[in-house]
């Protein structure tokens, strides 16, 4: 079984990788790629703050 850490990590490059796309056509004059940029901009931040949570979860579950 994948760590879900890593399942997050790439969903998040996913995001990354949609928002560069994006990005450049909204530098090219294209407003509306200028949304989706932000919306894949907050959905990195959720899913950053998943992986948080995940490896904080994970840490305390090691017991010494």
């Amino acid at each position: 079984m994948e760590n879900n850490i890593i399942e997050l990590m790439k969903q998040i490059e996913d995001e990354f990788t949609a928002a560069c796309y994006d990005s450049e056509k909204f530098v090219l004059g294209n407003n509306s790629a200028g949304t989706r940029v932000r919306k894949y901009m907050q959905n990195i931040k959720k899913l950053a703050q998943e992986v948080r949570v995940e490896v904080q979860d994970q840490k305390h579950a090691v017991t010494a």
